[in-house]
């Protein structure tokens, strides 16, 4: 279980440790997996709220911790059979810096994740539509076998006669985490606007409560240590709040800069500073032998 803070910054009471450890050359950083996430967004009276989930206590990664529907990358998500809608892989691979197959199995992994973990398919019919509606025990079928790893996205859609709608996904900022951290991810961060006639549900064995929040309001609630969250996520969050509809949020994303953001830890007057570059609300300075202050 994370330590808690003043605010709800998820920091786990291993840290210094793996910190030190790293420092001395005692630990081999594990190379980050690529993964995705995805803010969904929808319209509300108060402006935009976004659908996050919290992750059970048990899990060894962050339990306890708010989050948005995403996962790491399945090896298939690059296949070059899947029926593809929006900008061409090579724009995507431009503005999400990798290759081309890459940036396919990335924005693959946002939508697949997304169906997997809230019911949500950002796919339909066509190139500009969408499907109006996920429920039902085919439906879910469907979601379980991906989930499972039973069939492929690109093999559900094919038979679904879908199109994956890569347009109606914004690429807005990308996180690593940091080198002494074990379980280490590479995440593009996505925004997306909930399909009309689709609804979100707690898919995820992962989670043990979704909710549909203002970013004002999860912020406000990570400020009083009463939502617990992990950096990357109460700083997307924090953006989030200066857009007063979805549309604008999405409209805002193509000029969002991409460029990776990575914790970095240093020996500063015997004690450690951990920082992320760009996000001095984040630094947590560590003494040789105990907790974070």
């Amino acid at each position: 279980m994370a330590n808690a803070q003043a605010d709800g910054q998820w920091y786990p009471p291993e840290w210094p440790e793996l910190i030190r450890a790293l420092a001395s050359g005692d630990l081999t950083p594990a190379v980050p997996r690529r993964a995705a996430t995805v803010m969904l967004l929808k319209d509300t009276g108060d402006g935009p709220a976004v659908h996050m989930l919290r992750r059970r206590t048990s899990m060894a990664f962050a339990g306890g911790a708010y989050a948005y529907p995403g996962g790491g990358v399945d090896p298939r998500d690059d296949d070059r059979h899947v029926r593809w809608a929006g900008p061409t892989r090579a724009w995507w691979a431009d503005r999400l810096g990798v290759d081309e197959a890459g940036a396919q199995a990335i924005v693959c992994a946002a939508v697949r994740e997304t169906y997997e973990e809230a019911g949500v398919l950002l796919a339909g019919p066509t190139p500009d539509t969408v499907v109006g509606d996920t429920t039902g025990e085919d439906w879910e079928a469907d979601r379980a076998a991906l989930v499972a790893r039973e069939t492929s996205f690109a093999e559900f859609l094919d038979r679904r006669g879908l199109v994956l709608r890569s347009d109606l996904l914004g690429a807005w900022t990308r996180w690593i985490t940091p080198e002494f951290e074990p379980r280490r991810y590479d995440t593009w961060f996505f925004v997306a606007a909930l399909p009309e006639g689709q609804r979100t549900r707690n898919a995820s064995t992962e989670a043990d409560h979704t909710v549909w929040i203002t970013p004002r309001d999860a912020a406000a609630g990570y400020d009083r240590g009463e939502l617990l969250m992990m950096p990357p996520t109460i700083a997307t969050l924090r953006r989030l709040t200066a857009y007063e509809t979805a549309a604008e949020a999405l409209d805002a994303a193509p000029a969002r800069d991409l460029t990776p953001v990575l914790a970095t830890a240093r020996l500063v007057e015997g004690e450690i500073v951990l920082s992320w570059p760009g996000h001095d609300e984040f630094t947590k300075r560590i003494p040789t032998g105990g907790a974070p202050a």
